[in-house]
């Protein structure tokens, strides 16, 4: 049975559609390195202000890792000093897209210990968090990272 004037979509249906399929292609443009780089910098604008915290009010973090954050095998200043490293480290690394891979392993390692051992309960928070750091371990820091310009610099270099 064929279709009716009576029950094809009018403008007022098609035109929406047209929009949208133009405002899909125009969005599916972005570049993937543009995310990369907001990601990069979203992982970074968590775990930088924590090592910062940490750094301003060392007494007050030294008393959470004996008190309340309670990581199994670390004393709890080790702990404090490891945490505060990575956050800092890894953050900067990460702003700067320099070993973007290797900057995500300790702050999944980070984020697996508060999962398991401190706020549990924290898990959807973690699941953002580890899903970033796995995209940026599987596909790198992008086209705006310092990794990409080494990366560059190294394949067009002479052998030998």
């Amino acid at each position: 049975m064929g279709r009716t004037a009576a029950s094809a979509p009018g403008p007022a249906v098609t035109a929406p559609l047209r929009l949208d399929g133009r405002a899909a292609a125009l969005l599916e443009r972005v570049p993937f390195s543009f995310h990369l780089l907001l990601f990069r910098l979203a992982i970074a604008g968590v775990f930088l202000p924590a090592g910062l915290l940490k750094v301003a009010s060392w007494e007050s973090t030294l008393a959470l890792f004996q008190d309340e954050y309670k990581v199994p095998i670390l004393v709890p200043a080790t702990a404090a000093v490891t945490a505060t490293a990575i956050e800092l480290a890894c953050s900067s690394l990460l702003i700067a897209g320099l070993t973007t891979r290797l900057a995500t392993l300790p702050l999944f390692v980070q984020i697996a210990t508060i999962q398991l051992f401190v706020y549990p309960q924290a898990w959807r928070e973690h699941l953002v968090w580890g899903s970033i750091l796995l995209l940026l371990l599987t596909r790198g820091g992008g086209a705006v990272s310092i990794d990409r310009a080494l990366a560059g610099r190294l394949r067009g270099a002479p052998a030998g």
